[in-house]
């Protein structure tokens, strides 16, 4: 697996330029997301089916029962 060269940014990055957020790269068959702040760093992957299952939990309504 390479290195991604598709890295882009959440358009809720924040002011000025946008620097404390995380960017994601997108592959065929997994994720990839890293800081951006320390992009030279590690990033994290997972695959395609993972991730997809993630974005689909948080757009669930919460119960709002709260925390327990």
């Amino acid at each position: 697996m390479g290195t991604p060269d598709n890295w882009r940014k959440s358009s809720y990055s924040g002011p000025g330029d946008g620097d404390s957020c995380v960017e994601i790269a997108t592959h065929p068959a997994h994720i990839a997301i890293r800081d951006s702040k320390i992009p030279a760093r590690a990033s994290l992957t997972f695959p395609l089916e993972a991730f997809t299952a993630f974005l689909e939990t948080l757009k669930r309504p919460h119960s709002g029962s709260g925390p327990r």
